[in-house]
C-alpha cells in the first residue's frame, strides 16, 4: 500500500488518478514518436514490455521480503493471469495495432469510452441496471465518437474503418479488465495485484514477439529507445500503480471522473508534438465524448 502522510485516503486516490491519468495521456504520443522512428506495433509493445518487466519483478521480490504473502494469493493466480492478459496484452496489443492505423486523437477518444462500456458489461454478467442516464451517455458519446471517425475517414482514407474497430476491442478488452480488478486489488493489494498482471502481461507479450517475429530484423535508433524507455517507465510502470491505487481508495467510477483530463492532455499534445490535424469536427466530438462519460461517472457513487 502507498503510503502518504496527513492526507486522506480520497484526497491520496484523487491525487494518483490525476497524475497516473496525465502519464498514461503520454502513451499514445510515445508510441507514435517510436513509429516515426520505423518500429511497428509488435516491436514497440515488446520493446515497452521487456523494460518494464525487470521492475515489476523487482517490485514483487522487494513486496515478499517486506510483507507477508496475500492469504490465498495462489488460488488467485489464475484470475490474475487472466486479467493480466486481458488487460495488458489483448488491450495494448490491439491498441497498439489501431494505433498504425488511426491518429492519437481518434485512438484515445475510443479508448476513453471504456466507462460506458464497463456499465453495459456490468448489465449484462452482474444484472446492473441499465438507466436512463447509462443510455443518454452512450448516445452521447458515441455519437461524438462517430462525428470524430467520420472526420477522420474523410482525412485519413480507408484504413481508419479497421484501426478504430481495433481499439474500440481493445477498449472493450481493458473494460473487462476494470470490471473484475477491483474485487483483486481489494483481496490482495494494488501493488500485489498491478506488479502480477502486469508481470505476467509481458511475459505473454515476450512469448508472442519470440513465436512470431524475428529478432535479427530489430533494429532500434538511439531516439526510438527515447521514447521507448519514456514509454515503458513514465507511461507504463508509473501510472499502473498510481491508477490501481487510485481505484483502490476512491473506486472506478471516480477514478473514471478524473480520466476526463487525458482525452485532452492528448488531443493537445498530438495537435503540437505529432501536428495532427484538428478541425471544429474534432473539437465538436471531444467535447460530446468527454461530456458523454461525465454524465455516467461524475454522479456515481464510489463503488465499496
Amino acid at each position: 500500500m502507498i503510503k502518504f502522510p496527513n492526507l486522506s485516503p480520497i484526497t491520496i486516490g484523487f491525487i494518483l488518478a490525476i497524475f497516473g491519468t496525465a502519464l498514461f495521456s503520454l502513451k499514445s504520443i510515445f508510441i507514435k514518436l517510436a513509429y516515426a522512428e520505423g518500429l511497428n506495433s509488435d516491436s514497440v509493445l515488446m520493446i515497452r514490455m521487456a523494460i518494464a518487466l525487470p521492475i515489476y519483478l523487482v517490485i514483487l521480490f522487494w513486496l515478499s521480503r517486506v510483507q507477508t504473502k496475500p492469504e490465498g494469493l495462489n488460488s488467485k493466480l489464475l484470475k490474475i493471469t487472466f486479467l493480466g492478459f486481458i488487460g495488458y496484452y489483448l488491450a495494448s496489443y490491439l491498441d497498439l495495432k489501431g494505433l498504425e492505423m488511426i491518429s492519437a486523437q481518434l485512438e484515445r477518444l475510443t479508448l476513453f469510452t471504456y466507462p460506458i462500456m464497463v456499465s453495459i458489461l456490468g448489465a449484462l454478467f452482474f444484472k446492473t441496471p441499465i438507466t436512463r442516464k447509462v443510455l443518454l451517455a452512450l448516445v452521447i458519446t458515441y455519437g461524438g465518437l462517430l462525428i470524430v471517425f467520420a472526420k477522420e475517414v474523410s482525412l485519413s482514407g480507408e484504413q481508419v474503418p479497421l484501426g478504430t474497430l481495433l481499439v474500440f476491442l481493445a477498449a472493450l478488452s481493458f473494460s473487462f479488465y476494470v470490471l473484475l480488478g477491483k474485487q483483486m486489488i481489494n483481496q490482495i493489494g494494488s501493488l500485489w495485484f498491478t506488479s502480477l498482471a502486469m508481470s505476467i502481461s509481458s511475459i505473454f507479450v515476450l512469448l508472442h514477439f519470440g513465436l512470431f517475429s524475428d529478432f535479427s530484423n530489430l533494429s532500434v535508433t538511439p531516439m526510438a529507445w527515447l521514447w521507448l524507455g519514456l514509454l515503458a517507465i513514465f507511461s507504463t510502470v508509473i501510472p499502473s500503480f498510481m491508477i490501481s491505487e487510485a481505484i483502490a481508495k476512491i473506486g472506478p467510477a471516480q477514478t473514471g471522473i478524473v480520466g476526463i483530463l487525458g482525452p485532452v492532455v492528448t488531443m493537445g499534445l498530438a495537435i503540437t508534438i505529432l501536428e495532427e490535424v484538428f478541425t471544429v469536427w474534432h473539437a465538436l466530438g471531444m467535447v460530446l465524448v468527454i461530456g458523454g462519460v461525465a454524465i455516467l461517472t461524475i454522479r456515481s457513487k464510489p463503488a465499496v
